[in-house]
């Protein structure tokens, strides 16, 4: 049996501790809940808890591998060093978390953004709005970017957002054609992996939001595995795209999810028209209990915020992409 590369070896090393496995299970369930709640990404909580980066990379591994396994050369050799280079006690932890809140929690997430729309957009209003700062936080120093032009596209990617939040609306689908939820959910699991864009709130504007929760709640395996299908092609297709512009164009990339994330601000905005999918009012009671949500939420984000700082700074651990 030959030697593993000295480049894989080092990432072996380097390998996650397993006493933040329990951290990581939880990380991936607030990951999972997230990705429930139209104009919550998944994406900006990995932000927010500090594995946004490491997971990206471990995905394009895996997504490698199983390009090698196909295409070669060396097929099964290329594969398992593909697969050792990726960080499993952090992925398996943090999946492991996300299935346990889409399945445990699902009908119970539904019931309260849409029994207390005001209140659940207060809440996730401050987490998000909090969360901006991440990835503001995690830029690299400016090498040549200007700033002038950086302010451009901070701008640019929060009005696409802020636009695209206001396309939501398309009325419950009851029984979809499995082909179109096939490709819906490659589409909506690429929000997954971009902080301030909701994959559920893709799947609200489609007409598939309540349909896929139903699913889910119901156990109806069928939907389900082919939404799976749907989502691994998705993934397999965007997540080295991703990784590409954090480890090349790192700066631009940042800025443009933080803009991304402060459009989404539209979709959470507490006081919203009843009859006009997106139509924003001004405060109008409930005022207080959203207000006091908001605050909530953007108080965890601070919290998280100072936990991950804390840790990187025991461990030592830069982001990946830097030097």
């Amino acid at each position: 049996m030959t030697n593993p590369s000295p480049e894989v070896a080092a990432h072996v090393e380097s390998t996650r501790s397993k006493a933040l496995i329990p951290l990581d299970l939880l990380r991936g369930f607030l990951i999972g809940s997230a990705e429930l709640v139209p104009g919550v990404s998944g994406g900006t909580i990995a932000l927010v808890t500090g594995v946004y980066d490491q997971l990206i990379d471990s995905a394009a591994h895996v997504v490698k591998a199983a390009k090698t396994v196909v295409t070669g050369p060396d097929r099964w050799h290329g594969a398992v060093a593909e697969l050792r280079r990726t960080d499993w006690f952090l992925v398996i932890p943090v999946l492991l978390g996300m299935v346990t809140a889409v399945f445990t929690i699902a009908g119970m997430l539904e019931s309260f953004v849409t029994g207390n729309p005001e209140l659940s957009r207060g809440l996730f209003f401050g987490l998000v709005a909090a969360s901006i700062a991440v990835p503001l936080r995690m830029l690299p120093a400016r090498t040549g970017q200007p700033l002038l032009l950086g302010i451009l596209v901070f701008l640019a990617a929060a009005a696409l957002a802020f636009w695209m939040t206001g396309l939501a609306g398309g009325s419950d689908v009851e029984n979809p054609p499995l082909i179109a939820v096939f490709f819906v959910a490659s589409i909506a699991i690429c929000a997954l992996v971009v902080p301030g864009v909701s994959g559920s709130f893709f799947l609200l504007a489609v007409g598939l939001y309540a349909t896929t929760l139903r699913a889910v709640n119901d156990r109806d395996l069928v939907y389900i595995a082919v939404f799976g299908l749907g989502a691994i092609l998705g993934l397999a297709l965007f997540v080295n795209i991703l990784r590409y512009f954090l480890h090349n164009h790192r700066w631009w990339t940042l800025v443009a999810m933080a803009g991304l994330m402060l459009g989404s601000l539209r979709a959470l905005w507490p006081w919203q028209s009843t009859t006009d999918t997106g139509g924003l009012l001004a405060p109008a009671d409930p005022v207080w209990m959203p207000i006091v949500l908001a605050a909530i939420g953007a108080a965890v984000v601070v919290v998280l915020i100072i936990i991950e700082s804390t840790l990187g700074a025991k461990t030592g651990k830069g982001n990946l992409g830097e030097k």
